[in-house]
């Protein structure tokens, strides 16, 4: 594998390369033209925030499968257009979080005590000793909102309840009332929420959901008037210039931001001329030990995708996961083969692909089942390579395919257990659905094509033959079969009766070579046959 690191990392990160055994070439300062000239003869790509991967430098991605973000934003990334390109994009969310967490903190505390301007005023004041202009406020028995319980949200919220704050949240994200195990209360009305607090901390992903939670109107007409505004998630979430606003009529009483919706700020920036305002330049995750650990934490990841197909911290990945334990992935499997087996078995394409799932483990693997699934689907109907999970709902959703995925409180009639079912609709209104289940020996089965009842291990070469419930169907089959000299190594056989008491019968064959054309154009040919399909899969595993 062939990694391009395009941007400054720390050493303890290149180690890790190195140790991988992994070849990698370190370009930094690369401009547009010149990273989209190299980028596809890579494997993955490691960046920060210097080098900018846009759609341009991913027209042509060659065979580049990954890209990591050494810190949490992704804004230099055209997210959409690795998705659509099917390469992963992972980040180091995990790696900063105490860093800024700890940065929040310390804003909110020099913000509460007024530490920068007593700083500056006893460099640049003495002899001059103004105690009294500097007062600040306690935090303890102040209560503090956060917005955004992640990570971060949570860490921070952690350490002011241990300072003796009050603590409450909102996240629309969270279905409890409450959270760290109720000690953080739940207000579902953010106008309900900024009217109770003492001080507002920011700790959301950015993006149009997030834009100016705190806007002009709430600021002078739903916070207290002690309010104390910190900002360490998304320049955006914050109108900046109604912040600079109510400042100076006093509509609340201070700000610390180290965010910036355009970064750096203007010269002539209002909040620059506020009394009580704090200001970094995007610190968050400016530690020693940050650093390290998002450079680290990057090339871990890229190595782990690469050569398990581990996902650490994916950003377009919808919440799927590979790294399976041991009585999980058969399942992963599972779903691939039912896929590929539903891909030969229907006549036209898709309208909708709908997956239910009951039992135990299987439902927690449902976003990846799905996609797994569809990519099967799929396959036969693109170009080689041209699909695959991380771009599979992009090209679906491109077609006009619905896909869902529901989780059944129990299995169908007459199965038990953990049931994967698929169900497919063509444009055509023609449906076919398959059921599948994992023993205890972990290898996969098929227990229902459509009506039809059976169990069997989808695997090799298999032909699929629907036909008349009359006498000498199985013989004509297993001599045509004979005559061309294809050795059946298995065969299940299973019919259905229609609403007038008419049988048919479906026969799966598995063969130790491929049938010849002629051979399945014969069978077709015959009367008593209604429907010939072959599938290709891979051998046992």
């Amino acid at each position: 594998m062939r990694i391009l690191v395009a941007d400054k990392l720390a050493e303890e990160g290149l180690d890790f390369l190195k140790q991988s055994g992994h070849s990698f070439d370190t370009k930094i300062g690369l401009k547009e033209d010149e990273l989209a000239a190299i980028v596809g003869q890579y494997d993955a790509l490691v960046v920060r925030s210097g080098a900018k991967v846009t759609a341009k430098v991913l027209e042509n991605p060659g065979i580049l499968k990954a890209i990591a973000r050494a810190g949490v934003g992704v804004d230099n990334i055209d997210l959409d257009a690795a998705t659509a390109k099917g390469i992963l994009v992972l980040n180091t969310a995990a790696a900063s979080t105490l860093s800024t967490a700890e940065h929040a903190l310390a804003l909110m505390m020099s913000l509460a005590r007024k530490i920068p301007a007593a700083d500056a005023h006893v460099k640049a004041a003495l002899p001059k000793w103004e105690k009294a202009k500097y007062q600040g406020t306690q935090l303890a028995g102040k209560t503090l909102g956060v917005v955004g319980l992640g990570r971060i949200g949570q860490t921070v919220a952690t350490r002011a309840l241990a300072m003796e704050m009050t603590v409450v949240g909102f996240d629309p994200f969270y279905s409890q009332p409450t959270a760290l195990e109720g000690r953080v209360k739940l207000i579902r009305d953010f106008d309900e929420f900024v009217s109770q607090l003492d001080v507002i901390t920011f700790h959301v992903p950015g993006g149009e959901g997030t834009r100016h939670l705190l806007n002009r109107d709430r600021l002078f007409n739903r916070c207290k008037p002690n309010l104390l505004v910190i900002n360490d998630s998304r320049g955006e979430v914050v109108d900046e210039f109604s912040l600079a606003e109510a400042l100076k009529a006093k509509k609340i009483a201070g700000a610390a931001l180290d965010v910036f919706i355009k970064e750096p700020p203007q010269q002539d920036h209002p909040l620059f001329g506020c009394e009580n305002v704090v200001l970094t330049p995007h610190l968050g995750a400016q530690t020693d030990e940050a650093q390290t650990a998002v450079s680290v934490d990057a090339c871990k990841a890229i190595v782990a995708y690469l050569q398990s197909g581990e996902i650490r911290g994916a950003v377009n990945a919808g919440g799927i996961k590979l790294d399976l334990p041991a009585d999980e992935a058969p399942f992963a499997e599972l779903a691939r083969r039912i896929g590929a087996v539903l891909s030969g078995y229907c006549d036209s394409g898709y309208k909708t692909i709908t997956l239910r799932i009951s039992g135990n483990r299987a439902p927690k693997l449902m976003p990846t089942l799905l996609r797994l699934v569809t990519v099967e689907l799929l396959r036969p109907h693109m170009g080689p390579g041209s699909v695959n999970i991380i771009n599979v709902e992009h090209i679906a959703r491109s077609r006009g395919i619905s896909l869902s995925a529901v989780h059944e409180p129990q299995p169908p009639a007459g199965l038990v257990g953990d049931i994967v079912g698929v169900r497919v609709e063509g444009p055509d209104g023609e449906t076919h659905r398959i059921l599948g289940t994992v023993y205890a020996d972990g290898l996969p089965r098929i227990v229902r094509i459509d009506g039809y009842a059976m169990d069997m291990i989808p695997e090799g070469h298999m032909v699929l033959i629907v036909n008349k419930d009359e006498p000498g169907v199985i013989g004509l089959v297993g001599s045509s079969f004979g005559d061309a000299s294809v050795n059946i190594a298995d065969m299940v056989i299973s019919r259905e009766f229609d609403k007038e008491g008419k049988a048919t019968a479906l026969m799966v064959l598995k063969t130790d070579s491929a049938p010849p054309e002629a051979l399945l154009n014969r069978l077709r040919a015959r009367p008593n046959i209604v429907r010939v399909k072959t599938v290709v899969l891979p051998p046992r595993k």
